[in-house]
């Protein structure tokens, strides 16, 4: 930029992008004093080398605020890790359940994990238990990704936040009425009738 660039002559761009055409270097800086601005190297391996005529303090910080917005957007989720054991108290279960509810609400993943150590293979079921009941604890709080297995010596499984609810029709409508004229014998259920599906219209 400026009166780092060495080479004699470049291919200058003004503030708007035109091409202003091939000048020496020295002949382009003036161009760029001249109009309160910098000259900067954009395309370096040309021949001769592309500069353009712009603010570039201004240009920095356009460009910050660009990258800024950019990582705002683009959230990126991350993949936690809970790691369990078959003999995990209920206090502890409790801690651990708060931290996976966190690392939910803020769109993360979570990887349940449960590694099976010396003569807890003997009994795998207990720990296999372990994280179903995490799971069951969780059911209405997020969505698995992947189901339970075993790998080895370790139990685990993929739970993210819960995925919304597809809409659909809700459940049959139920009406409960008596008829208005009917004998005892026709009245099945103590006179009570039971339909359902939509209510009929009224006549």
């Amino acid at each position: 930029m400026n009166y780092k660039i060495r080479v004699p002559q470049v291919r200058v761009l003004d503030a708007n992008g035109n091409m202003v055409g091939v000048m020496s270097t020295t002949q382009a800086l003036r161009l760029a004093e001249n109009q309160g601005l910098d000259l900067v190297e954009i395309t370096p391996t040309a021949v001769p080398p592309v500069c353009k005529i712009m603010d570039y303090g201004k240009f920095r910080y356009e460009e910050s605020i660009k990258a800024k917005k950019a990582r705002k957007a683009q959230k990126q989720t991350q993949v936690k890790e809970i790691k369990f054991h078959p003999g995990t108290d209920v206090g502890d279960l409790q801690h651990k359940l708060r931290q996976i509810r966190s690392f939910l609400a803020d769109g993360n993943k979570v990887r349940l994990s449960l590694q099976f150590r010396g003569r807890e293979n003997a009994h795998r079921d207990i720990g296999e238990d372990k994280i179903s009941e995490v799971l069951d604890m969780l059911k209405d709080e997020c969505f698995v990704e992947q189901a339970p297995k075993t790998d080895g010596r370790v139990h685990f499984c993929l739970i993210g936040p819960p995925r919304a609810k597809k809409s659909g029709g809700g459940a049959p409508k139920i009406t409960v009425s008596a008829p208005a004229e009917a004998s005892a014998d026709q009245m099945p259920n103590n006179g009570i009738v039971i339909s359902v599906g939509d209510a009929p219209a009224a006549q």
